[in-house]
């Protein structure tokens, strides 16, 4: 696939490739850079917020609050940014996860607890969290340099809140003081940025939640096991979904469970789209600058994986 290069602005909305913008005073504020870097950039940072999910910081955290049950505890508190929010709201926002996994936990937990005591109770467990994993670097100048670029990158993307909802919510946030915080604040905005911009991608695709999951298992990047154990999907809802992807084209005939080449490229143009979709917040970033946070996200994430705070963190190597 040709590797797409756009110009993206951090005051001005993004704007198709081929679209001419209007002229305005600040157009000193873009820069091009390729929607890979845009995607690199991303992920080299990504476990600093994906830690949250995994680490046992953040299930005592709730759990002092009343959510006892691990998945009560993922769900509301990902989604208290949102205020109490409906089962229907989880459900669309989160997309790939069975209903009935979301209704036995929401709106059950805003009778346990607040979204407010919640969004406290989950920045107290990522600050102990990479404290625990950061060690003595948690004040190295180049993760104070990191955070200062992945928030530039995400006050962009904050301009762009346009159909964006689980991100939009996030950002209403306060922003913390502490440096290691403000990365984490920082790629919690990014990635659900990233993410938002990812369901509208899927859903070009005619795809709904549980097909989107399949084809990612399918393509190996996450072991299937742990997709079909965390998305709460019965068997044979599971197997008959893997059936119609079969009679589409997008897996293969027979019992071999990886992308069909259509499948493959469906992928692709899905992936492609997303990181296009990210570039107004990387864009914001001159490329040296984007380039200098994929450089120092690499020690950073290295030192979160070595201490064990994200499992799956060695599934997919950083990206060269």
């Amino acid at each position: 696939m040709p590797l797409r290069m756009v110009r993206a602005r951090s005051c001005l909305a993004y704007r198709p490739v081929g679209i001419v913008a209007p002229t305005r005073d600040h157009l000193e504020c873009t820069h091009v850079i390729t929607s890979a870097l845009a995607r690199r950039a991303w992920r080299r940072l990504e476990p600093v917020h994906g830690m949250i999910y995994f680490v046992p910081e953040a299930p005592a955290a709730y759990a002092a609050l009343g959510l006892t049950d691990p998945n009560m505890g993922y769900f509301a508190s990902r989604s208290a940014a949102l205020g109490p929010a409906s089962a229907e709201t989880v459900i669309a926002c989160f997309f790939n996860f069975c209903p009935v996994l979301v209704r036995q936990a929401i709106p059950a937990a805003w009778d346990i607890t607040t979204p407010e005591a919640l969004l406290t109770a989950r920045l107290a467990a990522a600050d102990q969290a990479l404290r625990r994993g950061l060690g003595e670097s948690i004040s190295a100048p180049g993760l104070v340099e990191a955070a200062a670029l992945a928030r530039r990158a995400a006050e962009a993307a904050c301009e762009r809140l346009e159909g964006r909802p689980l991100f939009a919510a996030h950002a209403a946030l306060p922003w913390p003081d502490e440096p290691h915080l403000v990365l984490w604040h920082a790629q919690t905005l990014l990635r659900e940025f990233r993410g938002d911009g990812h369901l509208a991608a899927l859903l070009l695709e005619g795809l709904d939640g549980l097909e989107a999951l399949i084809l990612h298992g399918a393509s190996g990047e996450v072991p299937v096991t742990f997709l079909r154990a965390s998305r709460g999907w019965p068997d044979e809802i599971w197997d008959a979904a893997v059936e119609l992807l079969r009679v589409k084209g997008l897996l293969p005939a027979g019992e071999e469970f990886v992308l069909s080449e259509e499948g493959r490229l469906l992928r692709e143009r899905v992936e492609e789209r997303t990181d296009l979709a990210s570039l107004p917040a990387y864009g914001a970033l001159p490329e040296a600058d984007a380039e200098r946070l994929c450089e120092l996200g690499g020690p950073i994430t290295r030192t979160l994986l070595d201490a064990g705070l994200l499992p799956l963190g060695r599934r997919r190597p950083l990206p060269s």
